[in-house]
């Protein structure tokens, strides 16, 4: 089992920047890829970025540009750095953690972007 708990969230003025920690634990070496997912109110989850085990990354064309996935082996976490944020940005984001057998989900913190 992996366990994923978010950080980071909060409220900001449209430009502004955030940066969104996912910290995982557990079986770590079963982790074949990371991602940042978000869904807003009304809308269906959708993909933000991703990290896969190799350092490979893959973007939203929402957020290219604007956004980048990092990640610090050492200490089990995976980043999103969101810069010039845009108030259609707001939602819950959300860290999962893909596995061979089972997708796993962190708990989400909401990310407020205010015009």
């Amino acid at each position: 089992q992996v366990r994923l708990v978010e950080s980071g969230g909060g409220l900001v003025q449209a430009g502004g920047s955030l940066r969104l920690s996912c910290a995982a634990s557990g079986r770590i070496y079963s982790i074949n890829a990371m991602g940042w997912y978000r869904q807003a109110p009304g809308k269906q989850r959708e993909l933000v970025a991703t990290i896969s085990r190799d350092g490979s990354s893959n973007y939203a064309d929402s957020v290219k540009g604007r956004s980048t996935i990092s990640r610090d082996s050492a200490k089990n976490t995976v980043y999103l750095q969101m810069d010039s944020l845009k108030p259609e940005d707001t939602a819950v984001y959300y860290c999962k953690a893909t596995t061979p057998i089972l997708p796993y989900w962190g708990q989400g913190t909401q990310v407020t972007v205010s015009s």
